[in-house]
C-alpha cells in the first residue's frame, strides 16, 4: 500500500476511548491484569508530556496513532529505557485494517526511526507465542527471538521475547569485507589453531597444556574411524585470503547423535559466524542437534540467536572458577538447516532484485557438494535472501569463465569485463584457482520462517 491517505501522528486527548478499548481487545487474549488501567496509565503519562514519573526503569512513554483516510487504524506505544533501548508495549493493528498489507510495517518502520532518532542501540517487544500472526509480523522484519517464558503474563500462555539491533554501517561494513572460507584442518593449519587455542581459550576454560592440546588433535586423527567410542574429533578452521587461521572449533559426535561444539575459539565476528554457520551445514549427516559450551560475548551471543541457537542452561564455574559457561544448541532436523554463503550486501541486494544470478566460488570439496535444486541461503551480517541452485558450472580458470558467463550477471556494479577479471583474481587468487572456479547459476526463492541461518 502506498502513503497517501496514511498518517502517523502523536495521540492527542481525543484518542483515549480508542486506545482503551483497542489494547482490551487485543491484550486480554493473552494477557492477564487489568487492561483498562494499564492504557489509562500509559496514555495520561504520554499526554502529560511522556515523562514516565513511576517508573524506575523507563523515563518516556510515547504513544503514536496510525490514521488511514483520517480514521484511526492502529496504535504503537514505546516505552523509553534509561538503559539505552526502547520497548514496543504494544503495536496493534485495527483487525478491519489487518488485510491492508504494510500498514503493520509502516506503525513499526516509525517506531524504530523514532527509536533511532533517540540514539537507542536496540528496540525490543514480547509476543504472545499463541499469537501467530505477531510472532511472524516481528520474525519478518528481522526481530531476533531472544527467548521464551512459560505462563509469563498469563497462566498457560508463553511469552517470546524479541528484538532488533540497529547496527551502524561500520559494523556492517566490517562484518561484508572479510572473504573467510571454513575448512577441514589440515596440516598446514595445525600450528596456527594451536597457537590460537593456547592463546584465548584459557580465559574461559582451565587446564589448557600441551597434554590437552595433543589430545585435541589425536582426536582428529581418528577422524576416519568415525567410531563413536574412540571420541574422534572434526576439527575445522576459518581462514582468509592469505591462509591465516581467524577461528577453530571441534565437533565431537555423540551417542544419540548430538554432536558437540567444543572448543569454538575466533579472533572477531566474522570468523565466529563463519565457523557456526558452515559447520551446522557440514555436520548434518553426523547428528541431528549441535550443542556448545560456550560463554559467548554480546555480538556472539546476538549471532547464536539470529541464527536459530537456543541457551539450554548457565553453568558457573563448570570450567573455569571466574566464568559462567552456557550451553547453546542448534535443532538440525529436516529441512530447518541450510548451506549458507557469505557475500557483501551490495551483491545480496542485487541477487534479490534479479540483476545478480551467478555467482562464483572455488571448488572447495563442500562446494563441490553442492546440486541442482539444492536451496541456498545467502547472507550478509543482518539480511538473507534464499536461492535455488538452477545449474552448475565448472572452468579451470578465470578467463575462460569470463568467456562463457556474462560478467554482468556476476557483479553488475562493475563496469568491464576486464574489471571483473580483476576482482575474480583478487578473490581467488592462481592457488586457488587449481581447485576449479564453480559457477551456480541462481534463482531467487521464499524463505522458510522455520530456517536456521544467518
Amino acid at each position: 500500500m502506498d502513503n497517501q491517505g496514511i498518517e502517523i501522528r502523536e495521540a492527542i486527548r481525543d484518542d483515549f476511548d480508542f486506545v482503551v478499548n483497542l489494547m482490551v481487545t487485543a491484550l486480554a487474549p493473552y494477557y492477564g491484569g487489568d487492561h483498562v488501567a494499564h492504557a489509562e496509565r500509559i496514555f495520561n503519562t504520554h499526554i502529560a508530556g511522556s515523562r514516565d514519573m513511576v517508573g524506575h526503569f523507563s523515563f518516556e512513554q510515547k504513544m503514536f496513532i496510525l490514521l488511514v483516510d483520517s480514521e484511526r487504524a492502529g496504535m504503537v506505544h514505546l516505552v523509553g529505557k534509561r538503559q539505552g533501548n526502547y520497548k514496543i508495549s504494544p503495536i496493534i493493528i485495527v483487525e478491519k485494517y489487518r488485510k491492508i498489507r504494510g500498514l503493520g510495517s509502516k506503525l513499526l518502520d516509525y517506531a524504530e526511526s523514532y527509536a533511532k532518532s533517540k540514539n537507542a542501540r536496540q528496540i525490543y517487544c514480547t509476543v504472545a507465542f499463541e499469537n501467530n500472526s505477531a510472532v511472524n509480523f516481528f520474525r519478518k522484519h528481522k526481530y531476533i527471538n531472544a527467548g521464551k517464558s512459560e505462563s509469563h503474563y498469563k497462566i498457560g500462555i508463553t511469552e517470546m521475547m524479541f528484538y532488533k539491533v540497529f547496527f551502524s554501517k561500520d559494523s556492517l561494513d566490517s562484518f561484508d569485507r572479510p572473504h573467510i572460507s571454513i575448512l577441514p584442518c589440515e596440516e598446514k593449519y595445525e600450528d596456527q589453531a594451536r597457537e590460537i587455542l593456547f592463546d584465548y581459550l584459557p580465559q574461559t576454560f582451565s587446564g589448557i597444556d600441551e597434554i590437552w592440546m595433543d589430545a585435541l588433535f589425536d582426536g582428529y586423527k581418528r577422524k576416519d574411524s568415525q567410531d563413536i567410542n574412540k571420541k574422534y574429533k572434526l576439527i575445522f578452521v576459518a581462514v582468509d585470503r592469505s591462509e591465516k587461521v581467524l577461528g577453530v572449533v571441534a565437533a565431537t559426535p555423540k551417542k544419540g547423535e548430538p554432536i558437540k561444539l567444543m572448543p569454538c575459539v575466533s579472533l572477531n565476528l566474522s570468523a565466529f559466524v563463519a565457523l557456526i554457520n558452515d559447520v551446522s551445514y557440514e555436520l548434518k549427516l553426523f547428528g541431528h542437534k549441535l550443542y556448545m559450551h560456550i560463554s559467548p560475548t554480546v555480538e556472539e551471543t546476538i549471532a547464536l540467536q539470529q541464527r536459530g541457537w537456543h541457551l539450554d542452561a548457565a553453568l558457573p564455574a563448570a570450567y573455569h572458577d571466574d566464568v559462567v559457561t552456557q550451553q547453546w544448541s542448534l535443532d538440525m532436523e529436516g529441512d530447518k538447516t541450510m548451506r549458507m554463503m557469505r557475500v557483501k550486501q551490495i551483491f545480496l541486494d542485487n541477487i534479490r532484485a534479479g540483476r545478480k544470478t551467478l555467482e562464483v566460488r572455488v571448488g572447495y570439496a563442500g562446494i563441490k557438494r553442492i546440486t541442482k535444486g539444492e536451496k541456498i541461503i545467502m547472507a550478509s551480517q543482518n539480511d538473507s535472501q534464499l536461492v535455488e541452485v538452477l545449474d552448475i558450472r565448472t572452468y579451470n580458470n578465470h578467463e575462460c569463465l569470463l568467456e562463457n558467463e556474462d560478467y554482468k550477471k556476476i557483479a553488475p556494479h562493475l563496469q568491464s569485463k576486464n574489471e571483473a577479471f580483476k576482482v575474480l583474481n583478487d578473490i581467488y587468487p592462481p592457488y586457488k584457482v587449481k581447485l576449479g572456479l564453480i559457477v551456480l547459476e541462481l534463482k531467487t526463492v521464499k524463505m522458510p520462517t522455520t530456517t536456521n541461518f544467518g
